[in-house]
């Protein structure tokens, strides 16, 4: 391996073709989709606006500590508080954050060379301490973090002097120096964690980060505030609105009339349904971007009759995608052969082996009912009906769902679906006491770091925290593993696609779709990016008035 390798432009993608939507109804009149681009980014902003109202389609967050958020709503609302040491930009590519390099200096040592002149909101200098700390809770048991994994061969995290932090590590790993651009990565000052403790990110704890916005109030059940951070670091991308409220709006007819009114300005996550309604809106434009997302149907635990793959296999059988996509997705959506879409190693040095790869798995399955009805058999048709969840108030999820379950009525399987409050919701992904009695949960899932590996180990490893039926394939661990330790980036990608195509056929779920993220934008702003990155990166801080 070649000493100091530095992080990887890892993903770009503009100007792919889609379809825009067209309804959100099941069953409705469907006019032919119109081609439209996926787009990366807006026209910038360019003036100051005092308020902005965004709103959040999965609602309250859980929690707004980094090392717990792990999902839209907490990470939509975080990444403009809490700035990560590299950051991802809209095409997924990554560049400098509060480090100003990361490189590798030998195969056990990744060296972390920090930004100087950058505070936290009180005023006080970011060094060397805040960041060990930032990184060492996230392998704290106490902290219950969501991804001390990634530490999981680090032997030590040291800094070395005010403006460095050095990882010792069992070995290389090329899953580090993209981690620490997401959340896992984010840098919180260690006085006022540590005072806080447990109610660090919650309304009472509060946070304290270098982002370009802070945190001014959380009212819960009803809003959270942010206020501009008029000393941040980085003066090339300061904010132009002044404050942001985000609403928690989980009804799809609310959120449309709100959108359609002014009263809220943007969403991300955009329901279809929605959609529709606000295709020809006078007062704003919806943005279609590339996502990394992906829609699952799997198993809640290994004892449920579902975590047996013929009959996930056999449901799959019965789905017919295409009508899926475009009765439910507006046709903002394409099928998906397994675990991660191609859009997350589009940037890859190594993406042409990817992608022959992944054109070489078994096609999407064309509807064979019965096909579908000698797996039943063969795996033994439940006896009762199997439970379902979704968020309560996601038309998306429910109408999905719905389609879903009227396919396995086909074959005499039997679903019944329940619909969790969106806190619950969240929490049956780290909770398994809130998947008990669960047999299958609809996921709108996504790839948060631009590297397929790290995702597919978390849902195929025996200690994968989304490996909720015990999914044990030594072969496909080895490999995985080889995939994120290997320097070099065709025998990296060569790992993963053996795994891919071992843990494809095997791994329990069923694969929908890959969809596009959805956004609207009220016309009086612009400059938020349609591209899923926004997850990752301080996306508001990108927005400003478009008055002249």
């Amino acid at each position: 391996m070649a000493a100091k390798k530095t992080v990887p432009a890892v993903c770009a993608v503009v100007g792919l073709m889609v379809a825009t939507a067209c309804s959100g109804a099941p069953n409705g009149t469907h006019d032919t989709p119109k081609p439209r681009r996926l787009s990366t980014t807006t026209p910038p902003g360019t003036s100051e606006v005092d308020r902005v109202t965004w709103a959040l389609p999965y609602g309250e967050p859980t929690t707004l500590d980094p090392a717990k958020v792990g999902d839209y709503s907490p990470q939509t609302v975080g990444a403009n508080l809490c700035d990560t040491l590299t950051r991802m930009n809209a095409d997924f590519s990554l560049s400098p954050g509060l480090a100003e390099k990361v490189g590798w200096s030998d195969d056990r040592t990744l060296v972390i060379d920090l930004r100087s002149g950058v505070t936290f909101w009180d005023g006080s200098p970011m060094t060397s301490e805040d960041v060990v700390h930032s990184l060492e809770r996230q392998r704290d048991p106490k902290t219950q973090a969501l991804y001390g994994n990634y530490l999981a061969d680090v032997t030590a995290i040291e800094a070395d002097g005010p403006q460095r932090v050095t990882l010792r590590t069992k070995g290389y790993d090329q899953t580090l120096p993209k981690a620490l651009a997401t959340s896992f990565g984010a840098v919180s000052k260690k006085s006022y964690a540590e005072k806080a403790g447990p109610a660090y990110g919650s309304p009472k704890g509060g946070l304290m980060c270098t982002g370009p916005y802070k945190l001014d109030s959380w009212k819960s059940g009803s809003t959270i505030t942010l206020e501009r951070n008029d000393s941040y670091w980085d003066t090339g991308l300061k904010a132009k609105v002044q404050r942001i409220e985000f609403q928690f709006i989980t009804n799809s007819n609310t959120l449309t009339s709100a959108l359609l009114s002014g009263e809220v300005d943007g969403t991300y996550e955009l329901p279809p349904s929605s959609a529709t309604a606000l295709a020809k809106a006078d007062n704003g434009a919806l943005h279609l971007g590339p996502s990394t997302q992906n829609v699952l149907l799997i198993p809640g635990h290994a004892e449920s009759p579902a975590a047996d793959r013929r009959l996930l296999d056999a449901l799959s059988l019965v789905v017919d995608r295409e009508a899926l996509i475009k009765n439910v997705f507006g046709g903002a959506a394409t099928t998906l052969k397994s675990l991660v879409p191609p859009v997350t190693w589009r940037g890859d040095p190594a993406a042409d082996a990817f992608d022959t790869a992944y054109a070489a798995l078994p096609d999407v399955p064309e509807q064979d009912e019965e096909k579908a009805k000698k797996l039943l058999a063969e795996a033994g048709a439940p006896s009762r009906p199997l439970v379902a969840a979704i968020p309560a108030g996601d038309q998306r999820s429910l109408q999905a769902l719905t389609f879903i379950q009227a396919a396995a009525e086909k074959i005499g399987l039997d679903i019944k679906i329940k619909q969790l409050q969106p806190t619950e919701m969240s929490s049956l992904f780290y909770d398994p006491a809130v998947r008990k009695g669960l047999d299958l949960v609809l996921t709108f899932g996504y790839v948060g770091m631009t590297d397929p590996a790290s995702y597919v180990a978390e849902s195929v490893t025996p200690r994968g925290i989304f490996n909720w039926t015990g999914y044990d394939n030594p072969e496909v661990a080895r490999l995985l593993d080889q995939a994120r330790t290997a320097s070099d980036p065709a025998a990296s990608a060569k790992a993963y696609t053996e795994a891919q195509a071992l843990f494809t056929p095997t791994t329990p779920a069923v694969f929908l779709a890959t969809t596009h993220e959805r956004m609207f934008m009220n016309k009086r702003i612009s400059g938020a990016p349609p591209s899923f990155a926004y997850m990752s990166m301080p996306w508001a801080a990108h927005l400003g008035g478009t008055a002249k």
